[in-house]
């Protein structure tokens, strides 16, 4: 069978069965026939708690790791980078930091947050695209900035942790512990996540274009700045509402690009939507672990991103010397 197809069924056949055991394991366990008749045919507590307080999160990993996922193939097409994801590059802490700054000021406004969310993500790349850009794209000066951008903006979110009650409370809000999320939440980042990977898959012929070299592209007619505009925009409103709703993750939109293009390729028609679903499957296996290893006491999915990204993608980049977009 082609290594593609495989790749796309074992992802689709392993996230509903993740989803399955996420819902049933937890301080409140269930079969998987009694979660059914609780859902569909009779009422009961138990699973009335699992579905208001389980699902909603279950639901927000799926999209935060497709988001996230899909926002790294984007950026990598964008800065013709292999390491450029948005954790790294500042778009996350940039968002994060944007939206604890504007709930803290402006309490009131705490249903805008992922418009604040967007205008810190879109900063933070605008600085970095701004100071690496020196007559064309440097894709080491491009990291080594990002890398910067992202060390104040985690810096000045820090200044904040050390303020009263109100600010702790604006910072939970971009904390990557996914408890007590609700259906709002869902409804929001279900919403402008559906948007920005519908977006993704539709300019993906951009992202294909932009592989080839800037003079290439424009004496054919293709116009660079506008594709890689489009590009940017989309990735950073896929990190930035993943950002504000389910926390700030990184190593998704890294590992993930990584492990597609040796599964289904390059080409982004399948890339995208595969990154999709594996940055799904991978934020949910990451929540559901950090919430039953050392039950009741949970850890954070961030945690259990950095533990499993760093080694991995240290393996990854030992096993393979292939160079980005060959």
């Amino acid at each position: 069978m082609n290594k593609t197809y495989l790749s796309f069924i074992v992802v689709l056949l392993l996230i509903p069965l993740t989803i399955i055991y996420a819902a049933t394991t937890g301080s409140i366990e269930v079969t998987v026939l009694e979660l059914i008749k609780g859902l569909f045919i009779n009422g009961d507590d138990n699973v009335a708690i699992i579905k208001d307080l389980r699902f909603p999160r279950i639901i927000i990993s799926l999209f935060a790791g497709a988001a996230l996922a899909v926002s790294g193939v984007l950026l990598q097409a964008v800065m013709r980078n292999p390491l450029a994801e948005p954790g790294i590059i500042g778009v996350s802490s940039g968002a994060g930091f944007v939206t604890i700054l504007m709930v803290t000021f402006f309490p009131t406004l705490y249903f805008y947050t992922p418009l604040f969310a967007f205008i810190g993500g879109a900063l933070a790349f605008f600085l970095v695209f701004t100071f690496s850009w020196k007559s064309g794209l440097n894709p080491l000066r491009m990291i080594l900035i990002g890398v910067a951008i992202n060390a104040v903006f985690v810096g000045l979110s820090e200044l904040f942790t050390s303020g009263g009650s109100s600010v702790v409370n604006a910072v939970s809000v971009t904390t990557s512990t996914l408890s007590m999320k609700t259906w709002n939440d869902v409804n929001v980042i279900g919403i402008y996540g559906a948007i920005g990977l519908i977006l993704s898959f539709i300019f993906y012929p951009y992202a294909n274009h932009l592989g080839l070299r800037d003079q290439t592209l424009k004496s054919l007619g293709f116009r660079v700045n506008r594709a890689r505009l489009i590009l940017s925009i989309i990735a950073v409103l896929l990190a930035s509402i993943a950002t504000a709703i389910a926390g700030m993750f990184t190593f998704v939109g890294l590992l993930i690009p990584h492990i597609g293009r040796s599964l289904v390729g390059t080409d982004h028609k399948v890339l995208i939507p595969f990154s999709a679903l594996a940055g799904a499957l991978l934020i949910l296996i990451a929540d559901t672990l950090g919430r039953i290893i050392l039950a009741p006491m949970e850890i954070p999915a961030s945690i259990i991103m950095a533990i499993i990204g760093g080694p991995f993608l240290i393996f990854l980049l030992r096993k393979s010397d292939r160079i980005y977009g060959n």
